[in-house]
């Protein structure tokens, strides 16, 4: 744990130095919200709930794509070796990915109260919408930083994250619009009990994974 807790401060450190990275992953929430409000401003009837819901994870994936996507390209070789002499491969792995859940957070709740006050707000259940922003936020972080941590390895990273990704985020955002349209409708919560038990299961899988395969790939 105090390996863990040390690693995080250093990534907090590490972003705070770099100001403009949080402020340009800010920028671009706050751009791609103000150029759907542009786009729908002229068109209002056509921005059902549907659509709204749709558009908004679309921006929240990409955001997080965007957000974790330097998670481990960032780090030069001589600091790469200088972790392996000092931390636990684990520790590594988990202190990213409580750090990348906790920007995702930060970014997905700026995001949706950005996204609410410009575009306006349908959801009928505020506190099971909250909840799927949780879980996909926290899903979107952990799959997002094993994938950077498997692409680092490679030369042409971007890409090679782009189709490693892609077949595990596409069931997670399918299962967290399934439950952000229930919120939007109003439903019952145990309606719900399904989605938000997949997306446990899908994030707890995930970082479990992750805590057993990382140190196989942290040793090559």
């Amino acid at each position: 744990m105090n390996e863990i807790r040390t690693l995080i401060w250093k990534e907090v450190t590490l972003e705070w130095r770099q100001k403009y990275a949080l402020s340009g992953m800010l920028l671009y929430v706050v751009s791609t919200v103000f150029v759907a409000y542009l786009s729908f401003s002229l068109r209002r009837n056509q921005l059902t709930p549907i659509v709204w819901n749709t558009l908004f994870w679309i921006i929240i994936l990409f955001t997080a794509v965007n957000a974790i996507a330097k998670s481990f390209s960032q780090e030069r070789h001589g600091r790469l070796m200088y972790y392996y002499s000092l931390c636990s491969p684990q520790a590594i792995i988990i202190s990213k990915i409580i750090y990348n859940s906790l920007i995702m957070l930060a970014l997905s709740g700026i995001g949706f109260a950005i996204y609410s006050l410009v575009m306006g707000n349908p959801v009928g259940d505020i506190g099971l919408y909250l909840i799927s922003i949780v879980l996909a936020a926290i899903g979107f972080a952990s799959v997002l930083t094993l994938v950077a941590g498997i692409a680092s390895k490679a030369d042409n990273s971007a890409t090679l994250m782009a189709v490693l990704s892609f077949p595990i985020i596409l069931p997670m955002l399918l299962m967290t619009i399934r439950l952000a349209k229930n919120a939007l409708d109003g439903l019952d919560w145990s309606v719900s009990t399904d989605e938000i038990t997949t997306l446990l299961s899908i994030d707890l899988i995930v970082i479990t994974l992750s805590y057993l395969l990382f140190p196989y790939l942290w040793r090559s």
